[in-house]
């Protein structure tokens, strides 16, 4: 097989694959993960994605309040902590295409567009991974060891009983 035959045979493929993903995407923007950029836009049974958003931010507030208080931040500690939690606020989703212009454009222009969002995504997360590092940078030792055991508990990898793993189930 020569080589733009393999090349495309494997767009192609990559267009099948990705039309399932575009033909549920909905129209603007989606609810975004209050998880510390871990979660997914999944509004569950019944719900509807704003309400399942606003139990997202109130849940990551409970547990940012929960880390501050196990914390006992030092007075000057506070403004690394606001700049922290600033950080941790998602960002404006960008505009996603509807459903009817997904079809107007071309399998390379999804392509592009698809790269264009996850770019963005994973620039998202960069921002709120480096801001997670000088907060952590600012903390005490044992203060550190308090993060890193909550933020593994917050991320569903505690022990049995602890946490919520991925898609908000309990684990143990």
């Amino acid at each position: 097989m020569n080589p733009w035959t393999t090349r495309l045979a494997a767009t192609a493929l990559l267009a099948a694959l990705a039309a399932p993903a575009f033909a549920q995407t909905p129209a603007g923007p989606g609810p975004d993960s209050g998880r510390m950029g871990m979660g997914h836009g999944h509004a569950g049974k019944g719900g509807s994605p704003e309400g399942a958003q606003q139990r997202r931010q109130e849940r990551m507030q409970r547990h940012l309040n929960e880390l501050k208080s196990k914390l006992q931040l030092s007075p000057a500690q506070e403004p690394a902590w606001t700049a922290f939690t600033t950080a941790l606020q998602p960002a404006a989703k960008p505009e996603r295409p509807s459903r009817d212009q997904w079809a107007q454009l071309t399998t390379p222009q999804r392509i592009d567009r698809m790269q264009e969002l996850r770019q963005r995504h994973a620039a998202e997360a960069d921002r709120r991974a480096q801001a997670t590092k000088s907060f952590y940078a600012t903390l005490n030792p044992e203060q550190q060891k308090t993060f890193d055991a909550q933020s593994l508990r917050m991320m569903g990898h505690g022990g049995p009983g602890e946490g919520h793993g991925r898609h908000g189930r309990h684990h143990g």
